[in-house]
Order: C-alpha cells, then sequence, then structure tokens
C-alpha cells in the first residue's frame, strides 16, 4: 500500500500530538479519580476541569485516530453507522469544551472577586449550580448536534449525489440551504454566547490582579512580595487556556469557512482544520499540570506514606 511522504509525515506528527494529549489528559483524569477514592475535597472548580478533560480526551481520540488512519492509507475502516457516531461525539465535545471553558472563566472570575456580601451570595449560588449546569450542557449539546448525524455517511455510500463531499473517511452531504443556515445560526449563537461571556470573565480577572498588583507594590515586605496566592496563580493559568482556545477556534473556524465555501474537498483545509482542533486538547494538560505540579507532588508524596 503505498502513500505519498506528505500523508505519512502527517500521520506521523499527529499520531505524536495523539499520545502527548492522551497521556496528559488520562494523568490528570486519573488524578482527580485517586483524590476521591482517598476522600479529598474537589472545589467546584475541579469539577469543571474534570468535564474539560474528558471532552478533551474524546475529541483527541474520536478526530485524531480516525484521521491518522487515513493519512497512513486506511480510508475504508467506518461504516455508516460508525462515521455518523464518531462526527456526532466530536461535534458533541468540542461544544462541551467550549462550555467548560466559559463556566471555569466566568467561575474564577467570580471567586476571585472582594468577599462582600453582594459577591459572597453569588459565590454560594455558583457553587451549588456548577453540577447541575455541567450535566445540563452535555444534554445541550447531545440535543443541538443530532442533525449533523443524519447528513453524515461512511465512505462506501454507493448512490450518485451531487452534494456529496467527502472528507477522508467519511462523507457530508448538505442539506436544503434554509435549514443549513437556520443550523448555523443556532450553533453560532451558542458560541458568540460563551465567547462573549469568556471576553468579559477574562477583562474582569485582568482588571482585577492588575488592582492587586498595585496594591501589593505598597507593602514593603519583600517576601510577601514574591509570593503569588493560589487563587492568582489558577487566575493566571485560566487567562493562559482562554487565549490558547480563543486562537484555536479562531484559525479553526477561519479553515472552516473556506471549507464551507469551496464546492470541493481541499485536502490542506483538511489537514489543517485537524491539526488545530486537536491543538487545545493536546495543550490544555500541558498547562494545567504545570500549575498544579505542586499538589501533584505533595499528592505523591501523601499517596507513597499511605
Amino acid at each position: 500500500m503505498k502513500m505519498p511522504s506528505e500523508n505519512f509525515a502527517m500521520g506521523i506528527f499527529l499520531s505524536c500530538q495523539i499520545i502527548v494529549g492522551i497521556l496528559g489528559n488520562s494523568s490528570i483524569v486519573f488524578y482527580y479519580i485517586i483524590l476521591v477514592f482517598t476522600g479529598k475535597h474537589l472545589v467546584p472548580k475541579d469539577l469543571i476541569i474534570e468535564h474539560l478533560t474528558i471532552a478533551n480526551c474524546l475529541t483527541i481520540i474520536l478526530r485524531g485516530i480516525p484521521q491518522t488512519m487515513s493519512y497512513f492509507g486506511f480510508k475504508l475502516f467506518l461504516d455508516d453507522i460508525g462515521c455518523k457516531l464518531i462526527v456526532y461525539i466530536s461535534r458533541v465535545t468540542r461544544g462541551m469544551s467550549l462550555y467548560a471553558m466559559c463556566l471555569l472563566s466566568c467561575f474564577q472570575a467570580v471567586t476571585i472577586r472582594p468577599s462582600n456580601s453582594r459577591w459572597t451570595k453569588l459565590k454560594y449560588r455558583a457553587t451549588n449550580c456548577i453540577g447541575p449546569s455541567c450535566s445540563v450542557s452535555w444534554l445541550f449539546h447531545l440535543l443541538l448536534n443530532i442533525l449533523i448525524a443524519t447528513r453524515v455517511s461512511g465512505p462506501t455510500y454507493k448512490e450518485n449525489v451531487t452534494n456529496r463531499l467527502s472528507y477522508a473517511y467519511c462523507s457530508l452531504f448538505a442539506s436544503d440551504i434554509v435549514e443549513t443556515m437556520l443550523y448555523m445560526f443556532i450553533l453560532c449563537f451558542s458560541d458568540v454566547l460563551c465567547l462573549c461571556l469568556m471576553t468579559c470573565s477574562s477583562v474582569s480577572m485582568v482588571s482585577i490582579l492588575y488592582r492587586h498588583k498595585r496594591q501589593v507594590k505598597h507593602i514593603h515586605s519583600a517576601q510577601h512580595f514574591l509570593k503569588v496566592s493560589p487563587e492568582d496563580r489558577a487566575t493566571q493559568t485560566i487567562l493562559i487556556l482562554l487565549c490558547i482556545f480563543v486562537i484555536s477556534n479562531s484559525f479553526y473556524s477561519f479553515v472552516a469557512v473556506i471549507m464551507a465555501c469551496s464546492k470541493y474537498p481541499l485536502p490542506w483545509s483538511i489537514n489543517i482544520s485537524t491539526l488545530i482542533e486537536i491543538c487545545f486538547p493536546v495543550v490544555c494538560p500541558v498547562v494545567l499540570i504545570s500549575n498544579m505540579k505542586a499538589n501533584f507532588s505533595l499528592f505523591l508524596r501523601c499517596f507513597g506514606k499511605r
């Protein structure tokens, strides 16, 4: 089975991304599972990170592995049902990843607010709503993306259809223009709403951190000045994740628009869209683990003593 050298190189590069992403996300999931079994108390932020990590793992597996197999020349390994499930669940996990980042940024913006009476009540309410909101979000995205499953078929589809676009291991059918525009409007509205909330919460966190830094400068103790609180460190980590998430999704949306406007699939756009789509799920655990390295070392010492 002969394959182009560029496809082989892309397959190797994507395989390395998949290995790094799965190892990183699995480490975080395993870390939280052990904490639960050892009776450690998890804060609401940890619950959001758990949902985000699970969504990232599914995105890497469902988008990365089939695309890698197609790079190595295996294009007929899925039937219609397999294609529908993979594309459908990958769309659900993408939406859940967006919502989890939005929820994480909004929750952190509320958490680092000054503890007056108004924000104390809001913090308490936000803490109690984290679990139900994550569960409702999974259900919402399962229902929202159900239409995409009806437009996907396997590579062995035999009927001659003019509006069929082939994308590596699966095919996508273009539906009625009115139905497509309505469906895209609903998807874009939910995405834009989450992005607006993330932008507002990011501006709020940056403003709070800036004011806090100015206040700390007036303290003459150099030791206190150099000390970074856990809240500030967590906020900086979330801001880094938000920047990576927004940049990667912006590039992905730009490539998706090019693919949608083209009558025929462009090989380079498919390759770039896949690499960009799994970029955030791969980088996300690296940033989180770098922030939680103190907790990891403390946890390993305690676990070793037990």
